[in-house]
């Protein structure tokens, strides 16, 4: 799915970043030259889950697939502007 404005996919992904890392949690922001760009959760030096903003409706959602969601065929996502959108992804991606 193509973000409607790329500088506002940045901006969420960004924010989250600086939100995860209040919590303790490493992250690495990447910025391919084509294609979106993706948060990248680290845990003990290894990416755990990469994360992505899209634009759903009229609101943006973070999206992940955790590693071990190949077996369930589970995504997960949260809305981009709810106040606790890290405390999620650290519960349901990370923990």
């Amino acid at each position: 799915m193509k973000p409607h404005n790329p500088q506002a996919q940045f901006i969420h992904l960004l924010r989250l970043g600086w939100d995860l890392r209040t919590l303790g949690v490493g992250t690495a922001l990447v910025l391919p030259a084509t294609g979106q760009p993706v948060l990248e959760v680290m845990c003990g030096g290894e990416t755990r889950v990469r994360i992505t903003a899209v634009r759903r409706d009229r609101e943006w959602v973070f999206t992940w697939r955790p590693w071990w969601a190949r077996f369930l065929r589970r995504d997960g996502s949260v809305c981009a502007e709810a106040d606790n959108a890290a405390d999620i992804i650290v519960a349901e991606a990370i923990a």
